[in-house]
């Protein structure tokens, strides 16, 4: 029951004490009768106050020490944490999911551990018996005692099994044995110390960093307090601005320049960046920034710079610059001409526009734009202006017809495609260059420009085509040409013009007009149109008609523009009759000089027969045949283009109406010969000329071939001569005819001078005034009559002489009696006279003079005319008749007459057609 501890210290053994204590308070009562009441249960017993309040000051103790250690763990856990992320954030830059865990981390000794902590000292050491099991642990004996006092106090049992006095004792005895020891040292082991420690420590050095660092502190505790946003990581080292992307050139070497912000903690000397794998790049401070230089790059990459405690990334991706695909101008041309917006292409680099038009440009690249310039535009030289578009030139040119200003501006980018603002071309060329960054900040292609040259609006051009430049023509003829106009920017009107000029006296007033043949083609740079010009239609009498062709644009005040002018000569029959015999003439003289060439080729053809076979198959006189070929070629081709006049001159003819059938059918007989002549005949001799040049021929076949050349050419021969026989009978009966005709056309000239001076006679002072004091217009008149007058002396003298000339040859004696009045009359003299009295502005005597004269001069052509009208119906036969030649001619030629007639007809209507709808206003757009 005793025990003996160490130091001789008697010490109850609990264990046998307490079995001892049990084994009585469980022992069985003593057996009573049922008739016996039931003892009452005995009364609790309390711990000695002494002893709880030992234990109650033990628990407060305990708590106070664990509670404690709790709070300083689980802020000693959250400053840590903090700090943890102050110190990885100075190295780099902490991940979200690396702050996360260390959030957790510091909180859960706060979150976790201080609860645990304190339901395991606190709340499992609340009661009496806890704490004796905690003290057991220390004072395993005293821990028992206490414990199995605790429990006494806590067990009912009845009066009679359970003395409560023998509990008292023993609830004192143990309140004795622990009043006599100190309950703290059974406390565990207390680390309030270290933790209280560690908290001053961890609070002093939080306390530093948020004192020293503020900003690294306070962004240190939002980035450890709130882990998962994004506040990005503080340094001392601070760049102004953050890096993330950047597009470089492919291939080509880049700069990276890193400025350090205004508010930098830190100004370190040198900085590093590292591309990729390659070797480290180094950049010392300039100023407040770094200048990195790299190499070209191919592939993307990721760029690493530390400066300082900063680390900062750069993605970097080469890509090639922007260029331009496509460039385009939207070209407005000047109201004036009418014309619609035209869109150009620029892919040669020259915009052509006219002086005033507004052009808008649009350039479209391989990628979208962020930003793009033009300008400052700048005027080109003269020089400049021939060479090529991409020479520089420094200054406007000093002749510039107007002063140059720059232009520049800003393009407005839409995806791939920027447009300039609207500007308005003006009289100097001038280049503009282009700059633009994409969205990648990439610069474009340097030095790309656009070249403008300013056009001028050019005068109009106007040509008239397919027809000579000098016509003569009767009134009924038409004349078909074509009108030809072009103009830089468009014709607004194209047509013809005419203005005539009589040559002789005449009270009519000379043709005037003109005919719109294109109005108001403004998009019709090149105008071709038909044209017919009738004298008849357009009431156009015999005169002297200057005609061109005329053309406008749409340049404000400019006039017409006109064509080279055309001479037309609108000829009386009597004129055109005159015409066509001294054509005639040119035809008979050049026949008979073909006629004499052929004779010489029949003489050397002559002299090659003589030669021989043998002799004509040597060389040289193979040669002589060549050349015999060739000559004769030669004459056939002249022939033909002789027949084909001789053929337009007889349609001519028979147009005229004024030569006689007789006179025709000798030129119909001579044009027959000289169509057979250069279709039949003389073709053969040409070919029996090569057929004598044949390598293979005998020198019997080659002279059978020259001696029937020669018997062709000598048919040849006589053949022209009767052509040339034809052609004199009726160049005689021809001149003949023209006498009348020119007789006539005297006494009109004679018969127009006196009109003339017959409409002056309607001015009050023009009679018997002297010729000083004559009005200007009537002075002119006389002037022009005079001129006149001396024209048809002139004639006359000639009319006389001719007719003497032909009255030798053919000794007719009516051209006999003609010459004879003419000489008799003197009427040289007359009309000498006449033209004294109108230098002299004795007018009224001239006017008789000259219609004496007209009256004398058509009196003789009548008389010719009767003759030779007898001539004509004398010459049918024996009989009187016509033969039946003369009636198969004179059938033709009616038949000839009417398509001329109607030919005539058609080509005049055509023309008054052509000149009604130049009358018609244009219709409105």
């Amino acid at each position: 029951m005793f025990g003996v501890q160490a130091g001789g210290e008697i010490r109850w053994k609990s264990a046998d004490f307490f079995a001892m204590f049990r084994r009585l308070l469980e022992a069985e009562p003593l057996p009573v009768l049922m008739t016996e009441p039931t003892p009452p249960p005995a009364p609790s017993v309390a711990i000695p106050e002494s002893l709880h309040r030992q234990l109650e000051a033990f628990r407060r103790h305990l708590w106070r020490v664990k509670v404690f250690e709790a709070m300083a763990a689980g802020v000693v856990g959250l400053l840590v944490s903090f700090l943890l992320v102050y110190g990885l954030d100075r190295i780099w830059v902490t991940p979200q999911m690396v702050r996360l865990a260390i959030l957790i981390g510091g909180t859960s000794l706060f979150a976790v551990f201080a609860p645990f902590w304190l339901h395991r000292w606190v709340w499992r050491h609340r009661r009496e018996a806890q704490l004796a099991r905690l003290i057991a642990r220390r004072f395993p004996g005293l821990g028992d005692r206490l414990l199995g006092v605790i429990e006494l106090q806590s067990q009912h049992e009845n009066a009679d099994s359970l003395s409560p006095r023998l509990r008292a004792a023993a609830m004192e005895v143990v309140a004795a044995e622990a009043g006599r020891r100190s309950l703290d040292e059974a406390l565990p082991p207390p680390r309030h110390r270290r933790w209280a420690l560690a908290l001053l420590v961890l609070a002093g050095g939080t306390t530093a960093v948020l004192t020293l660092t503020p900003r690294a502190g306070i962004n240190a505790f939002k980035r450890w307090l709130m882990p998962l946003s994004d506040t990005e990581r503080y340094t001392f080292t601070r760049l102004e601005q953050p890096l993330g992307y950047l597009a470089v050139p492919y291939g080509e070497a880049f700069d990276v320049l890193l400025r350090l912000s205004k508010d930098s903690e830190q100004h370190p000397g040198s900085a590093s960046g590292r591309y990729g794998l390659q070797p480290a790049v180094s950049a010392s401070l300039d100023g407040d920034a770094y200048h990195f230089s790299f190499p070209g790059q191919q592939e993307p990459g990721t760029v690493m710079f530390r400066i300082g405690d900063a680390l900062h990334q750069l993605k970097v991706e080469p890509l090639q610059r922007p260029s331009v695909k496509a460039v385009s101008a939207g070209v407005t041309p000047p109201a004036y001409l009418e014309l619609p917006e035209q869109t150009v292409d620029l892919s040669n680099g020259v915009l052509s526009a006219v002086a005033g038009s507004n052009v808008r440009i649009k350039l479209t690249t391989n990628r979208a734009l962020a930003t793009a310039t033009y300008g400052p535009t700048r005027a080109l030289l003269a020089a400049d202006a021939e060479a090529a578009p991409g020479k520089p030139s420094a200054t406007p040119a000093a002749d510039a017809p107007a002063p140059y200003t720059p232009l520049e501006g800003v393009l407005t980018p839409h995806d791939c495609d920027s447009l300039t603002p609207d500007f308005e071309v003006g009289k100097v060329p001038f280049e503009i260059p282009f700059a633009w960054t994409d969205q990648y900040g990439l610069a474009g292609e340097a030095g790309f420009r656009l070249r403008v040259d300013a056009l001028g609006d050019s005068a109009p051009a106007c040509y008239l085509q397919g027809i000579e430049r000098q016509k003569v023509m009767l009134p009924e003829e038409t004349l078909d040409f074509e009108v030809l106009a072009e103009d830089d920017f468009g014709i607004k009107l194209a047509g013809i013009e005419w203005s005539g000029e009589f040559t002789k006296p005449s009270a009519d007033a000379p043709a005037k007009g003109e005919m719109k043949l294109v109005e108001g083609a403004s998009q019709q740079q090149h105008v071709s149109r038909p044209a017919a010009f009738s004298p008849k239609a357009f009431g156009i009498a015999p005169q002297k008609i200057t005609l061109r062709g005329f053309a406008e644009d749409y340049f404000p005040g400019r006039g017409r523009v006109y064509s080279e002018p055309l001479t037309i000569y609108v000829l009386t029959r009597d004129e055109h009759a005159q015409l066509l015999k001294s054509q005639y003439d040119r035809v008979i003289t050049e026949l008979e000089d073909l006629a004499r060439r052929e004779e010489g080729q029949l003489d050397e053809t002559q002299r090659l027969d003589d030669l021989g076979g043998e002799e004509l198959q040597k060389e040289e006189n193979r040669k002589r045949l060549a050349t015999q070929e060739q000559a004769e070629a030669e004459t056939t081709r002249r022939m033909e283009d002789l027949t084909a006049r001789t053929e337009q001159l007889m349609k001519d003819a028979a147009r005229n109406g004024e030569i006689d059938k007789a006179t025709l059918k000798k030129m119909a007989e001579s044009l027959k010969s000289m169509q057979e002549l250069g279709k039949q005949d003389m073709p053969k001799v040409e070919g029996k000329m090569a057929d004598a040049q044949e390598q293979s021929n005998t020198p019997e076949k080659t002279g059978k071939d020259v001696d029937k050349a020669k018997q062709e050419q000598a048919k040849v021969v006589e053949k022209m001569k009767e052509a040339i026989d034809k052609a004199n009978d009726a160049n005689r009966r021809m001149e003949a005819g023209t006498f009348v005709n020119r007789l006539k056309k005297a006494a009109a000239e004679e018969t127009a001078v006196a009109g003339s001076l017959i409409e002056a006679f309607a001015s009050p002072i023009f009679l018997g005034v002297k010729p000083g004091e004559v009005d200007p217009k009537d002075a002119r008149r006389l002037k022009e009559a005079n001129r006149q007058q001396t024209d048809t002396a002139g004639d006359v003298r000639w009319i006389q002489e001719d007719l003497g000339h032909y009255f030798a040859r053919t000794e007719k004696d009516t051209f006999k009696q003609i010459f004879d009045e003419m000489r008799d009359s003197k009427i040289d003299i007359g009309l000498e006279d006449v033209r004294n009295r109108l230098r002299d502005n004795q007018s009224y005597i001239a006017t008789e003079g000259a219609s004496d004269w007209a009256a004398k001069l058509t009196e003789w052509a009548k008389k010719l005319e009767g003759e030779m009208k007898k001539d004509q119906q004398g010459g049918g036969g024996d009989g009187g008749g016509a033969s039946p030649e003369d009636d198969d001619f004179e059938f033709m030629l009616r038949v000839m007459k009417m398509i001329q007639t109607q030919q005539d007809l058609r080509a005049r209507t055509r023309a008054l057609e052509q000149f009604r709808r130049s009358l018609q206003p244009a219709p409105k757009p």
